[in-house]
């Protein structure tokens, strides 16, 4: 496990590049767009002079309707949608991709294996993408809640953020279904090596469940009770927390704290994770 880790992030670099050229002021906009029950899309914009058209991706378009629910915003009508980001292939992610490329029959649909719908262009870890003239993506490969699961790593100047899909949530992560505890750990522990203060994009609104979890699992932590707060006050959690907020609140990413280990009965860290997973899908 320690040392897929490290392969993995001794791939932590660009291996491919494609670029969409525009000139642009720096600084990305990135736009939460609830979908379905409880997902989120979202809209990764650069930035341009108000009337210009600026170019954009969407990840995880999660339904038919995606195309319609961004022509609704108000930014709708000056996107130039060169592209969608997927995480995983579930229809919860993808539904919209056939669709939009239908629509849109020059757009890139980027995912992580043939299993993505309507994918033009299957990325793997430490893949690079450009949008515009400042904005740098790196794919990250996060195996466990599917083979394919690729979160996404974005830079514009000192702006930092992570597209996480259904690997990290606020407070808690994905089901395995496609992986093993000590996949996800080494996935989680990936994610763990960005800046701190990248802020997590992830793909469901599940935070109030995983603050209940959280509670019975290190009840005096006053880093769970500020998520609690956060989670009180904003119905749109997207983008309200960092990688080093989840490195203090989220117990899936801390599977060598003494509190963690009492509460699961378990000591390695694989353990640990299984566990945890175990109690969160029985509440």
């Amino acid at each position: 496990m320690y040392l897929r880790l490290v392969r993995l992030q001794q791939h932590f670099k660009p291996l491919s590049l494609r670029r969409f050229h525009t000139s642009m002021t720096p600084k990305m906009k990135i736009i939460p767009v609830p979908i379905r029950s409880d997902n989120y899309m979202y809209v990764l914009q650069e930035s341009k002079a108000v009337g210009e058209k600026s170019k954009a991706f969407l990840i995880d378009p999660a339904a038919p309707d995606a195309l319609d629910k961004v022509s609704a915003l108000p930014e709708g009508k000056s996107l130039d949608i060169v592209g969608v980001l997927t995480t995983h292939h579930h229809e919860d992610h993808a539904g919209g991709n056939p669709g939009i490329a239908k629509a849109l029959p020059s757009a890139i649909i980027y995912g992580g294996s043939s299993q993505v719908r309507a994918v033009s262009e299957i990325i793997k870890d430490g893949d690079s993408l450009t949008l515009g003239d400042s904005i740098n993506i790196r794919c990250l490969a996060t195996p466990c809640h599917t083979r394919d699961s690729i979160c996404y790593y974005v830079t514009d100047g000192d702006q930092k953020a992570v597209f996480t899909g259904d690997t990290l949530f606020q407070g808690g992560c994905g089901r395995f279904f496609e992986g093993t505890p000590e996949e996800m750990h080494a996935s989680l522990s990936y994610l763990g090596t960005l800046p701190e203060d990248t802020v997590v994009y992830n793909g469901h609104e599940y935070t109030k469940g995983n603050v209940k979890f959280a509670k019975t699992i290190d009840p005096s932590n006053p880093d769970i009770g500020r998520l609690e707060e956060l989670c009180a006050s904003n119905e749109i959690m997207a983008g309200k927390s960092t990688i080093g907020d989840e490195k203090k609140w989220n117990v899936f990413m801390r599977l060598g704290d003494e509190t963690i280990k009492k509460a699961t009965g378990a000591e390695d860290a694989a353990a640990v994770m299984g566990k945890l997973r175990e109690m969160k899908n029985a509440m």
